[in-house]
C-alpha cells in the first residue's frame, strides 16, 4: 500500500475552525512566533535522509561530533536533529508510551544511563560539543495511552477524556488519534510531554503529519513549548496548507511546504541516492507560492539539503549548486540529510561558501522574476541595494538566462558589476543581465550599481532563439545570438550551429564579426531540415558555439544547446487534454504522452491524456500496452484512466486510474466518495516494461489487471466506483509526479470493446 509522505489536507468546516479560535486566511501571514528563537533560517542536520530508520545513540552522536570536525558549526550549522524512529513502536496499536502517555524512548537504541532518558544522554553529549539538539514527534496521542486508560500528569484526567476516535498521521508506526482541546487535561498533556523534552534538553522540536486540522494541535504545543521557558523552535512538517500560512506562522519558526525531497528511489531500501533533480526542481513552485510568508521568526522550509555524499546524493555538481543556490535565495533553514561522518571534499566546499550562506541568512524571500519551460529566475534585495539573483537552467542542454537590473528592482546606474558567488568571477553589465548556464545549474550573481564603468570583462552570453512552428514541423528556423550586455566591446567573435547527422543547416548570414560594442550582438539565421522519423517523439540536439576575445585576452567560448522533439499528430477517433503541460503524438497504432504534473491523487490532478469520448461502459474491456515511462519519481503513473468527463480534472466524478508507477508496483486508485479526487488505493507487484494493463467495468465496478507476457493475468483490484455515469470518457494518462519535470509513456493497441 502506498506510503503516505505528505500531511493530510482533510477540510474542516468554518464553524468548526471557529470553535477553535483559528481561521483559514491567506494573504499575508500573522507576526512570527516570538518565542526568541528562528530570527534566522536555521542551520544544521537531521537524521532522516541518510540515518533515517535506524537512529541510534553512537550514530547521532557521530554525526554531531563530524558537524564540528567538518568546520560546518563554524559557518552556523549547529542543530543536529534526530528524526523518526527514536521511540518504542511495538506496532499499529501505536507507540508504547509511559505512566503519563508520553511517547517511551527505544533503550535499545537509545541506552539511559543511570537516572538519565537515553535522548537526554545524547543531547548532553550534542551541548558538550557547542551544538544544539532536535527531536521529532507527531500530533495526537497513542492509542496504547487511550487503551492503558493514562494519566495525564498533575491532574485528575486521564487518556480517555481528551482523546478522539480520528486518526492522526503518524506515518511509520501509526497508531495515534486526536486529541478534544476542549476537553480539560488536554492541553496539560502537551504542557507534560513539552516539560518532558525541555527537561531532555531539546532545542528543537518538529511536529510531522500536521494537515489542516491539526492547528489546535499546533496551538497547543506552541502555548506548551512556551510555557517550559526554554527557547525551544519549533518546525512543522509536511506539506502545508499554504491558504493557512498565517496560521504557521503565528504559532511556529518554520513549515515544510510540499512533500519529502527524498527519492526513496534506492535498491533494496538504500537511502542512497537520497534525491532526484525532478524532487530539487518541483520546489520553483513552491518557493514562488511561498515567498510572501518567511521572514525573521518563521521561514519556508523546502525540506532537507543533500549535499555533501557526492555522487550518493543523487544530483550532479551543478544540481547541487542549484539546490543551495535555491534554497538560499528562499531564505530556507539549510537542514543537511546526508552522511557527515563521510563528506565529499567538494561539496564540502559548496556548503562552506560563506557568499552563499549570506544570502539565506540575510532571511529575505527571494521573489520569481521569470519563468518559461527551461529556466527560472529569483531575486532578492538585499538590505545595502544590491541585488542576489539566480539564473537557474532548468533544461537538459546549456542555455542563456536572461533578465534586467530594472527588473530586479535596481536604480539605473552607468554600469553594474556582476559577483558570480560560485566561480567568484567578476564581470559587468550595462543593464541586461545574462549567463551561459549549464544543464540543471544555476548562475548566482550579486548585482551592484555604480556609476562609473567597472574595471571587469564584459557579460557575454549565446541564445538559440527558435521561431514559433508546429510540434510535428521537420523544418525549423534558429537566430543565434552573440550578445555583449556589458559597456566595454568584445572583438574577433564567431558562431557555429551543428545538429545530429541527416540534418541540414543552412544559413545566408554573417557567421563573423571583428567587433561587438556593449549592448549590441552579433545575430546569424540558420534554417534546420530534420529528417522524417517514425518515432513517437523523435529528439534532435542542437549546439550553438561561439568564440570571442576581450583586450589580448585568449578566446573565450560559449555554448547553448536545445533539444528539439517532434511529434506526430494524433489523429480521430482519440482526443487529447492536459491539466498540465503535456504534448502527444500517435504512430500507427502506436500513443504517446510526454507530460509534467505534480501528482495524480487527493487534490492533485495533473495529467495528459489520449482519450475515447463517452467509450466506457457496463461491460466494457478497456487493454493497452505499455511500452516505455520515464522514470521522474517512483510515484510517476502511466496507465488507463476513466472518468465521467476527463476534461474536467478537479471536479468530474466516477474517476478510476489503473497504472504502472516505476518505483511502486501496479496500481487502482479510485475516487471512494464523487468529489473528483483519487483517495483510495490498491496496489501489488513490481512494474516491468513492457507491461499490459486490462481494466474490466461491470455496473459501477472496476476490475484492474497487469500482464508482463499478455498472457497470465494478474488482478490489482476490484473496486466500487458509486458516481460512475453509464457512460464515461477513458483514455490513457501520463503524469511525472514531479512538477516542471517532463516524462514520456509510450503505449500500442489501446482497444475499448464491445
Amino acid at each position: 500500500m502506498r506510503r503516505q509522505i505528505r500531511g493530510v489536507l482533510a477540510a474542516f468546516t468554518g464553524a468548526l475552525l471557529l470553535t477553535m479560535g483559528i481561521t483559514a486566511t491567506g494573504g499575508q501571514p500573522a507576526q512570527a512566533d516570538d518565542n526568541g528563537v528562528g530570527l534566522k533560517p536555521l542551520l544544521g542536520w537531521s537524521s532522516w535522509s541518510f540515518v533515517r530508520r535506524n537512529p541510534t545513540a553512537a550514530t547521532i552522536e557521530a554525526q554531531a561530533k563530524a558537524l564540528k570536525t567538518s568546520g560546518l558549526a563554524k559557518n552556523g550549522f549547529i542543530y543536529a536533529n534526530i528524526d523518526d524512529f527514536w521511540y518504542q513502536c511495538p506496532g499499529s496499536q501505536g507507540p508504547d508510551v509511559d505512566q503519563y502517555g508520553r511517547w517511551v524512548t527505544d533503550p535499545a537504541k537509545f541506552p539511559p544511563r543511570g537516572g538519565e532518558n537515553g535522548i537526554q544522554v545524547v543531547a548532553d553529549y550534542v551541548h558538550s560539543l557547542g551544538l544544539k539538539f532536535g527531536l521529532y514527534v507527531t500530533p495526537g496521542i497513542s492509542q496504547q495511552a487511550v487503551a492503558k486508560n493514562t494519566e495525564i500528569q498533575g491532574t485528575p484526567y486521564h487518556a480517555r477524556d481528551i482523546a478522539t476516535t480520528a486518526t492522526e498521521n503518524n506515518y511509520n508506526c501509526g497508531g495515534m488519534v486526536g486529541i478534544d482541546y476542549t476537553k480539560p487535561g488536554a492541553q496539560t498533556f502537551i504542557d507534560s510531554w513539552a516539560g518532558q523534552f525541555a527537561g531532555w534538553g531539546i532545542d528543537y522540536l518538529k511536529i510531522d503529519g500536521v494537515g489542516t486540522p491539526d492547528q489546535q494541535d499546533v496551538q497547543a504545543w506552541s502555548d506548551a513549548l512556551h510555557h517550559t521557558g526554554r527557547p525551544i523552535h519549533l518546525e512543522l512538517s509536511n506539506n502545508l496548507d499554504i491558504n493557512n500560512a498565517a496560521t504557521w506562522k503565528k504559532l511556529s519558526n518554520g513549515w515544510r511546504t510540499g512533500g519529502d525531497v527524498e527519492c526513496y528511489c534506492g535498491p533494496d531500501g538504500s537511502s542512497y541516492p537520497l534525491t532526484t533533480w525532478a524532487s530539487v526542481a518541483s520546489r520553483f513552485d513552491q518557493v514562488a507560492a511561498w515567498a510572501p510568508y518567511g521572514g525573521p521568526g518563521g521561514y519556508n522550509d523546502y525540506d532537507s539539503l543533500e549535499i555533501g555524499n557526492g555522487d550518493n546524493n543523487g544530483l550532479t555538481p551543478d544540481e547541487r549548486r542549484t539546490q543551495m543556490s535555491l534554497w538560499s535565495l528562499a531564505a530556507s533553514p539549510l537542514i543537511l540529510g546526508t552522511d557527515l561522518t563521510h563528506l565529499d571534499a567538494a561539496d564540502l566546499a559548496l556548503l562552506k561558501n560563506t557568499d552563499v550562506l549570506a544570502v539565506d541568512q540575510d532571511g529575505i524571500d527571494a521573489k520569481r522574476i521569470s519563468a518559461d519551460a527551461n529556466s527560472q529566475v529569483f531575486a532578492k534585495t538585499e538590505p545595502d541595494g544590491d541585488a542576489v539573483v539566480g539564473l537557474f537552467n532548468t533544461g537538459s542542454a546549456p542555455r542563456e538566462v536572461a533578465t534586467t537590473a530594472a527588473a530586479l528592482g535596481l536604480a539605473k546606474a552607468r554600469d553594474y558589476s556582476l559577483q558570480d558567488l560560485w566561480s567568484k568571477r567578476l564581470t559587468e553589465s550595462a543593464g541586461r543581465i545574462a549567463a551561459n548556464v549549464p544543464p540543471h545549474g544555476v548562475v548566482l550573481y550579486r548585482v551592484h550599481g555604480t556609476h562609473r564603468t567597472v574595471a571587469a570583462a564584459p557579460d557575454v552570453s549565446l541564445a538559440l532563439n527558435w521561431a514559433p512552428a508546429s510540434s510535428d514541423s521537420t523544418t525549423r528556423t534558429v537566430t543565434a545570438v552573440l550578445s555583449d550586455n556589458g559597456s566595454r566591446p568584445i572583438t574577433d567573435a564567431g558562431l557555429t550551429l551543428t545538429g545530429p547527422s541527416g540534418t541540414k543547416i543552412t544559413t545566408h548570414s554573417a557567421t563573423r564579426a571583428r567587433t561587438i560594442h556593449g549592448g549590441h550582438a552579433l545575430k546569424v539565421t540558420y534554417s534546420v531540415s530534420i529528417p522524417p522519423s517514425a518515432k513517437l517523439f523523435a529528439s534532435s540536439d542542437f549546439q550553438g558555439s561561439a568564440s570571442y576575445r576581450f583586450r589580448s585576452d585568449g578566446k573565450t567560448r560559449l555554448t547553448a544547446g536545445d533539444t528539439i522533439t517532434v511529434n506526430h499528430q494524433v489523429t480521430e477517433p482519440y482526443k487529447t487534454f492536459a491539466s498540465t503541460t503535456a504534448s502527444f503524438s500517435q504512430s500507427g497504432t502506436q500513443l504517446g504522452i510526454r507530460a509534467q504534473g505534480a501528482d495524480l491523487y487527493n487534490g492533485t490532478n495533473e495529467y495528459g491524456t489520449v482519450y475515447l469520448p463517452g467509450a466506457e461502459h457496463d461491460g466494457s474491456v478497456t487493454t493497452v500496452k505499455l511500452d516505455s515511462q520515464s522514470n521522474t519519481d517512483v510515484w510517476a503513473k502511466a496507465g488507463i484512466m476513466v472518468r465521467n468527463d476527463i476534461t474536467q480534472p478537479d471536479t468530474s466524478p466516477g474517476y478510476l486510474a489503473l497504472v504502472a508507477t516505476p518505483g511502486n508496483g501496479y496500481l487502482l486508485d479510485w475516487d471512494s466518495d464523487g468529489d473528483g479526487k483519487l483517495d483510495s488505493q490498491d496496489s501489488t507487484g513490481t512494474a516491468a516494461y513492457p507491461s499490459w494493463l486490462k481494466l474490466v467495468r461491470n455496473g459501477t465496478s472496476y476490475s484492474g489487471y497487469y500482464s508482463t507476457d499478455n498472457a497470465t493475468w494478474n488482478l490489482v483490484g476490484t473496486v466500487t466506483v458509486p458516481t460512475a455515469a453509464a457512460t464515461q470518457d477513458v483514455g490513457l494518462t501520463q503524469t511525472s509526479h514531479a512538477s516542471g519535470t517532463t516524462g514520456e509513456a509510450d503505449f500500442d493497441t489501446f482497444t475499448t470493446s464491445p
